[in-house]
């Protein structure tokens, strides 16, 4: 499936900038399974420095830096992308969880997958979360039915709606109060995955904006969104999968990054000097290109 991914990001400021320094994580990641075929950021005002590079996961990262006065910074970014996520295995043919979880405390050449077994800021280790998602992990079960039945279970447990959360919430709040968004549901997937002993990454983002014909309108549209990527093991490698819309990723979502959280892909962050409060403008478009 091929895409046309226009996100736009608008900052207005009550009082004017002098000095900022912006880091954007707005380019799609090249993958195996993700063609990267154009990618364009249009910054406005525009920046006198901008420096390209790589992150620690190996996300694409640019940094911009304005040293002229703004009262409002936005940037356009554009991208064209051919989607093609491998099929996931059936669940019977993937190996039980308790031997990913061995596979993965025992570090060597998995070390890459081993990292992603830590708390982190936005995914603290949380009791409730590790209790909520042990509950679909029962002894011997195939690591892939165990994250199925969870996705289904969180699609019945978990409510979702704009507006009751920030990046602040808690894990044991949203947990508490059953609802929430994109985010908040993978950082609580995630920190219960990490509990029982499952390497997880949060992925982030886009999801189609309209849905195929005869298809409900997916949650998160129009907006960056976000996933959780779980290891099977050294054999399977990683699987995508949506909380937020109980599906296993396919031909519907384009990949910026991936990281520990949020925190660690933010679409874009930054410093200024000056400001005052601000107002965040935020659009997204994921079109599919005949």
């Amino acid at each position: 499936m091929k895409y046309r991914v226009r996100h736009i990001t608008r900052y207005s400021y009550s009082k004017g900038v002098d000095l900022a320094s912006h880091m954007l994580h707005l380019r799609p990641r090249a993958l195996a399974h993700q063609t990267v075929r154009e990618t364009t950021l249009l910054p406005s005002p525009a920046p006198l420095r901008i420096h390209e590079g790589v992150d620690h996961f190996g996300n694409r990262v640019t940094w911009m830096f304005l040293e002229s006065h703004h009262d409002s910074f936005a940037v356009t970014a554009e991208s064209l992308v051919d989607v093609a996520f491998p099929a996931a295995p059936a669940p019977a043919d993937t190996p039980a969880w308790e031997q990913v979880v061995a596979e993965a405390a025992a570090g060597g050449e998995n070390a890459a997958a081993a990292e992603f077994l830590f708390a982190s800021p936005m995914c603290a280790s949380d009791p409730g979360a590790r209790d909520y998602v042990r509950q679909s992990f029962p002894a011997g079960r195939p690591v892939m039915a165990g994250v199925l039945e969870l996705l289904d279970r969180m699609a019945k447990d978990f409510r979702f709606r704009a507006g009751v959360t920030t990046l602040a919430t808690p894990i044991a709040k949203v947990l508490a109060s059953r609802e929430g968004v994109c985010q908040d549901f993978s950082h609580l997937m995630i920190s219960g995955l990490r509990g029982v002993g499952l390497p997880a990454r949060y992925v982030s983002g886009y999801i189609r904006t309209r849905p195929p014909p005869g298809q409900m309108r997916r949650r998160g549209a129009d907006q960056s969104h976000a996933w959780v990527s779980v290891w099977m093991g050294s054999a399977l490698g990683w699987l995508d999968v949506d909380p937020t819309n109980r599906i296993v990723v396919t031909d519907e979502h384009v990949v910026l990054g991936w990281g520990r959280d949020f925190g660690d892909v933010s679409p874009m962050r930054g410093v200024i000097l000056g400001g005052g409060t601000h107002e965040l403008e935020v659009t997204v478009d994921l079109e599919p290109v005949e």
